[in-house]
C-alpha cells in the first residue's frame, strides 16, 4: 500500500458530504422544484382570487350611485348627479364625504316595542308590564350595580335622569325602506322646512339607520335645532322618552339580563338601554365598567352606530358624576363625533394581506416537515452514524447539512418574495423589503434550527412526518384563532404574548401579522407600508418578533449540537455530557500513531489457546487473565484489546433484563481474522455494535490500537472500516458514489481515489455492464452486500468489523468474497461474525464459538475439531422396519457408539475414534448388506458444524440447567 495518510481534515470531509448532498439532491430534483414553487403556486392563487373578487367588486352596484338629472332627445343622459343621497347601502363605501356630519351626542335606546318587560325568562318585578308595549310607552330601561348601592343611586338617578330623556327619531324619508321601522311609532312627529326634507340632508346611509331607531339625549333643555342647525331643521317636534333605573346585585346578573335580551331568530326580544357597574365608585374617584349590547349588526348603520354608542355612554355617565361631586353646572362638552372627510374610492380587496398570516405561515412552515424528515431518515437508517464510522467528523456534518437546509431555504423564500411582488401582491410590495429580508432570513434559521433540536427526539420518520405536518397546521391555525385575539386585546399583558412567542410558529405569524396590517393599511390608504422607523412604534411587535427569534435561533442550535452529542434521546451512542470540551484532553492518548501499548513479546498470548489451561479455568477467565497482564505490559501488536466487555439491555414492560455479553475479553493481533461463532441471539451483533460505536457498553471497555471506545471513537473511526448486518446506503446513489464519499473521508484525493474506486468495484465484481454507475435501489441484495464490504474495505482502514459479510450471496459471489477478505486481512485486523463454517474454515485464522453472551471455545479450526471432535459421524439409512437390526450391528463394531439423529430409517451415530477402524466398518457394512435393506451409508470425520452444534447445545444446557 501507498505511504501513510492521515485523517482527512475538516475541508477535505466538508468537500466530501457537500458532493454526497449534491448528488442525492440532485435526483431529488422533481421534488426539489415542487417545494420550491410551492409558494409561486400559492401566489398565482391569491391574486386569482383577488382579481376574481375585485372584478366582482367593480360592479355598478357597489360604486357610488348615481341619477340622471337631464336627458337628451335621444334619451341619452346629458347631466347626471352621484352622491351618498342616490346610493345604497352597498354603493354608499365608495362615495366621496367631503364634509362629514357632526353625529349630536345621543344615547341610542331600542324601539318601543322591544323595550324590557316582564317576561316569563326575566321576571323581575322592576320591570315595566308588558301590557305597555300596545300603546308605544314602555320606559328605556338602564341596569345599575356597584359596591356602593346609595353611591350609584345617587349618581345614575338622581343626576342623569332627573331631567326627561329626549328621543328624536325622523321617519318618512323618501326612497329609503330602512325607514320603514320608523313609521310605526305614532308618537313620533317631524316637520321639515320648505323643500329640506330628510333627504335633502345629505346623510349616509349610515347615519339614517342612526336615526331608525330611538336616541336618548341627556338634556332635554337644549334646543335640537342648534345642533343640527347646519342641516337647515327649523323645527322638530321633541319626544321625551322616560329612562328607568333598575338596581341588580352583581355584573354577572346584569350579563345575564343583556344577553336575554339578545336579537336571537325565534326568541323573544327584551332589550335594554345599557348596564353600569359603579365598582368602587366614591365621592374620590369613578370606576364603572359599561355593559352594552353588541348585537345592533343586521345592516350597516346599526354596525355604524355601535362604534358610536360606548363614548356616548361614558359621556352620560361621566357628567353624571362631575354633577354628583361638583353640581349642576358641571359637565363634560361633548356636543358632537364626527367622521373623517374621504375622496370617492373604489373598493379593492387586499386579499393577500388579510390573509398573509395565516396561509404565508403554512407556506414558510412546510420546509421543517422536509428538513426533520430529512435529518431522522438519516438518523433512522443509521446513516450519520455509518458517517461517523467512516471517519467524519461533527463540524463538517452540522457546517455542511446546515448550509443546504440554508440554501434551500433561501431559494424557497426568493422565490417567495419576488414572484409575489412581480404579480403584484401588496404584502411585498408595500413593505420595506429589507425588513422583510431580515424577518424571512432570522425565522428561516430558526425554523432550521428547530428542525435539528426536534430530530433528536424522533427516531421514525413517519412519526416525525405526522408531528411535522401538525405542527405547521396546527401553530398556523392556532395564531389565527387564539393568539391573534390576544395580539389585539390591549388590555392583555405584554409580557404573556412575549412568553406565548418562545413557540416559533407563534413568532413567525406576529411577524407576518404585522407585515399583513401595514400592507393592508398602506394600500387602502395610499401610505407606505412598514419601514425601519415603524419599529419604533410601541404598537408594532416586529422588533420583538426579530429579538425573540435571533435569541432562540441561537439557543435551540446550541441545544441541537448539545444533544447531538450526547445521544440521549437518539439511537446512537450515550457521550459524556461534556464531551465536546474533548479539545482539551491530552491528544497524545488518542493519537493512532502513539499507541499506549509498547512493543513488547507476546508469548502470553500463546497460553491462552493452550487446551489444557483452557479447560481447567474456563475461556472467561483464561482470557480475562491475558488481557490484565496486556494492560500491564502493553504491546503494539495488538490491534484490539477487549476488558471485561458487557451489554446489559434494561427490561420492557415487566420483562427482566436482557445480558447480551457477560464479562467478555478478547485479544486480536495485526493481521488476523477473528471469526464470532453463534446461535442467534448469542450476542455477536451486540458486541459488534458497542465495537463501532453504535451502542454503548454497559461496563468494561475495549482498546483499538490504544484507543479507548469509550472516550476516542472519534479517532478510531478514521481508520475504521465497518460492514454491518444490514445495508446501510443511500437508495438514491450510485455504487460509485458511495465508493467516492467514503474514500474522500479516508482522506484519498486525486488519481488515489479514482484507482481505490476501481479497484474496490472490480474486487467485489461490480464494475462489469456499468454497474458501479447504476442506483442502489436497482442493485439486488447481493450486489448490496458486495458494495457494503467494498466501502468497509476502501481507504485501507486498520481495523475491519464484519457483521455476516456473505449473507444473500451465491456460491460464486461468496467465493469472490472470500478472496477479497483473505487479501485484505495481510494488513489489517478483521472482526467477523457468521453462519457459515464454511466460510469460518477458509478465512478465520481463530474461532471463538459464542453462546449466551459468552465464549465457549477459541481457537482455529482444526484446533477445535481436534478438541471436540474426537468421534466418526456414522449415517445409515435403511427401512424403518430394520433400524433396531441397525443399531445393534454399530454396537458390535462400536461399543460407545452413541446414536445422536434417528428419522424414518435413516440414524447417525457417533463412534468414539479410539474404539473404531475404518475398514472394519467397511467390512462389517458389507457384511450386514446380505441381511439388510441398506440404501445409503457414509463415515465422515467430525467437522466444524458438528463442534458448533455440540459446544452450542451443550452450552444453552448447561445455562438452562444453571
Amino acid at each position: 500500500m501507498d505511504s501513510p495518510r492521515g485523517p482527512a481534515s475538516f475541508v477535505t470531509q466538508a468537500n466530501a458530504l457537500l458532493r454526497k448532498n449534491l448528488c442525492v439532491q440532485k435526483r431529488n430534483l422533481k421534488t426539489n422544484i415542487g417545494i420550491t414553487f410551492f409558494p409561486v403556486l400559492i401566489c398565482v392563487l391569491l391574486i386569482v382570487l383577488q382579481n376574481v373578487i375585485n372584478s366582482e367588486l367593480d360592479k355598478p352596484k357597489y360604486k357610488c350611485g348615481c341619477v340622471c338629472l337631464e336627458t337628451s332627445g335621444d334619451g341619452r343622459c346629458t347631466r347626471k348627479e352621484c352622491g351618498i343621497q342616490h346610493s345604497t347601502l352597498e354603493q354608499v363605501g365608495s362615495c366621496p364625504i367631503p364634509s362629514p356630519p357632526q353625529w349630536p351626542a345621543l344615547i341610542q335606546v331600542p324601539r318601543a316595542d322591544f323595550r324590557a318587560v316582564r317576561t316569563v325568562s326575566q321576571p323581575f318585578d322592576d320591570l315595566p308590564d308588558p301590557f305597555c308595549r300596545d300603546s308605544w310607552s314602555c320606559p328605556a330601561t338602564v341596569l345599575v350595580t356597584g359596591k356602593d348601592k346609595v353611591v350609584a343611586e345617587g349618581i345614575y338617578i338622581k343626576r342623569v335622569v332627573s331631567c326627561p330623556i329626549s328621543v328624536f327619531e325622523c321617519n318618512g324619508f323618501p326612497g329609503y325602506p330602512l325607514q320603514d321601522s320608523c313609521r310605526e311609532s305614532p308618537q313620533v312627529q317631524t316637520h321639515s322646512h320648505g323643500t329640506h326634507n330628510c333627504s335633502n340632508l345629505h346623510f349616509s346611509p349610515a347615519t339614517l339607520c342612526t336615526w331608525s331607531s330611538l336616541s336618548v339625549y341627556p338634556s332635554c333643555h337644549r334646543p335640537f335645532h342648534t345642533i343640527l342647525g347646519a342641516y337647515h331643521f327649523s323645527s322638530v317636534n321633541i319626544q321625551c322618552v322616560e329612562a328607568v333605573p333598575v338596581w341588580r346585585e352583581s355584573e354577572s346578573i346584569i350579563n345575564h339580563e343583556l344577553f336575554k335580551g339578545y336579537r336571537q331568530r325565534g326568541g323573544e326580544i327584551n332589550e335594554f338601554i345599557a348596564g353600569y357597574d359603579f365598582l368602587g365608585t366614591t365621592q374620590y374617584g369613578l370606576g364603572v365598567n359599561v355593559w352594552y349590547n353588541s348585537t345592533y349588526n343586521d345592516n350597516t348603520a346599526n354596525a355604524f352606530i355601535a362604534t358610536l354608542r360606548v363614548p356616548r355612554l361614558v359621556n352620560a355617565v361621566s357628567n353624571a358624576y362631575l354633577r354628583f361631586i361638583k353640581g349642576t353646572w358641571v359637565e363634560i362638552l361633548l356636543e358632537y363625533v364626527k367622521d373623517m372627510p374621504k375622496v370617492g374610492t373604489n373598493f379593492q380587496l387586499d386579499l393577500s394581506s388579510l390573509l398573509s398570516a395565516l396561509f404565508f405561515t403554512w407556506i414558510i412552515e412546510l420546509l421543517f416537515p422536509v428538513m426533520l424528515t430529512y435529518l431522522v431518515y438519516e438518523k433512522q437508517q443509521k446513516l450519520k452514524v455509518m458517517m461517523k464510522m467512516h471517519g467524519l467528523k461533527d463540524g463538517p456534518y452540522w457546517l455542511i447539512s446546515y448550509s443546504y437546509f440554508l440554501a434551500l431555504s433561501v431559494v424557497y423564500m426568493s422565490f417567495f418574495v419576488i414572484f409575489g411582488s412581480l404579480i403584484g401582491l401588496n404584502f411585498f410590495r408595500v413593505n420595506a423589503y429589507s425588513i422583510q429580508a431580515v424577518f424571512f432570513f432570522v425565522c428561516t434559521n430558526l425554523q432550521i434550527a428547530l428542525a435539528f433540536f426536534v430530530a433528536s427526539f424522533f427516531s421514525s420518520v413517519k412519526m416525525a412526518t405526522v408531528i411535522g405536518y401538525m405542527y405547521v397546521f396546527g401553530s398556523g391555525l392556532l395564531g389565527a384563532f387564539l393568539f391573534r385575539f390576544f395580539v389585539e386585546d390591549k388590555t392583555f399583558p405584554y409580557g404573556w404574548i412575549l412568553v406565548m412567542e418562545i413557540v416559533p410558529g407563534f413568532s413567525l405569524y406576529r411577524g407576518l401579522y404585522e407585515l399583513g396590517q401595514y400592507a393592508f393599511s398602506g394600500s387602502s390608504m395610499g401610505a407606505t407600508g412598514m419601514t425601519w422607523r415603524n419599529l419604533k412604534d410601541p404598537l408594532n411587535g416586529m422588533r420583538d418578533v426579530l429579538i425573540v427569534m435571533s435569541v432562540e435561533w441561537v439557543l435551540l442550535l446550541i441545544l441541537a449540537f448539545y444533544l447531538d452529542q450526547d445521544s440521549l434521546l437518539g439511537g446512537g451512542v450515550r457521550k459524556n455530557p461534556f464531551s465536546c470540551f474533548r479539545c482539551l484532553q491530552n491528544k497524545s492518548s488518542l493519537s493512532w500513531h502513539e499507541p499506549r501499548f509498547a512493543q513488547q513479546d507476546s508469548k502470553v498470548i500463546l497460553d491462552m489457546e493452550k487446551s489444557d489451561v483452557a479447560l481447567e479455568v474456563g475461556y472467561s477467565h483464561t482470557l480475562r487473565k491475558v488481557v490484565e497482564q496486556l494492560l500491564k505490559d502493553p504491546n503494539a501488536n495488538q490491534a484490539i484489546i477487549c476488558d471485561n466487555l458487557r451489554k446489559v439491555y434494561p427490561g420492557r414492560d415487566g420483562n427482566p433484563d436482557k445480558l447480551a455479553v457477560q464479562g467478555l475479553s478478547l485479544v486480536l493481533q495485526k493481521g488476523k481474522c477473528f471469526g464470532m461463532l453463534g446461535p442467534n441471539g448469542a450476542g455477536k451483533t451486540s458486541f459488534i455494535n458497542m465495537m463501532i460505536g453504535l451502542i454503548k457498553p454497559t461496563s468494561g471497555t475495549a482498546y483499538v490500537h490504544g484507543m479507548d471506545i469509550n472516550t476516542g471513537m472519534g479517532n478510531i473511526y478514521t481508520n475504521m472500516g465497518v460492514c454491518p448486518q444490514h445495508n446501510l446506503l443511500w437508495e438514491t446513489l450510485t455504487g460509485k458514489e458511495h465508493l467516492f464519499f467514503y474514500g474522500r473521508l479516508k482522506n484519498l484525493k486525486g488519481a488515489e481515489l479514482v484507482k481505490a474506486v476501481d479497484h474496490s468495484l472490480k474486487s467485489v465484481n461490480l464494475s462489469h455492464g456499468n454497474v458501479g454507475d447504476k442506483q442502489v435501489k436497482k442493485y439486488s441484495g447481493g450486489m448490496k452486500r458486495r458494495l457494503s464490504v467494498a466501502i468497509s474495505l476502501i481507504g485501507d482502514p486498520k481495523v475491519v468489523f464484519m457483521d455476516e459479510p456473505s449473507t444473500g450471496l451465491d456460491p460464486a459471489s461468496r467465493n469472490n468474497l472470500w478472496n477479497v477478505v483473505k487479501e485484505a486481512k495481510r494488513n489489517r485486523a478483521i472482526i467477523l461474525t457468521t453462519h457459515s463454517m464454511e466460510e469460518a474454515e477458509v478465512l478465520c485464522d481463530r474461532l471463538g464459538i459464542f453462546v449466551d453472551g459468552d465464549f465457549q471455545c477459541l481457537g482455529n479450526p482444526k484446533e477445535l475439531k481436534a478438541r471436540y471432535g474426537s468421534t466418526y459421524i456414522f449415517t445409515v439409512t435403511t427401512s424403518p422396519g430394520q433400524e433396531q437390526e441397525v443399531e445393534q450391528l454399530v454396537r458390535q463394531f462400536s461399543p460407545s457408539a452413541n446414536r445422536i439423529y434417528h428419522l424414518s430409517g435413516t440414524q447417525k451415530f457417533e463412534l468414539p475414534k479410539q474404539e473404531v477402524k475404518i475398514a472394519h466398518v467397511f467390512y462389517a457394512v458389507e457384511k450386514a448388506k446380505r441381511q439388510l435393506t441398506i440404501h445409503a451409508w457414509g463415515l465422515v470425520d467430525t467437522t466444524l458444524e458438528d463442534v458448533f452444534i455440540k459446544v452450542a447445545r451443550g452450552a444453552q444446557a448447561f445455562n438452562e440447567f444453571a
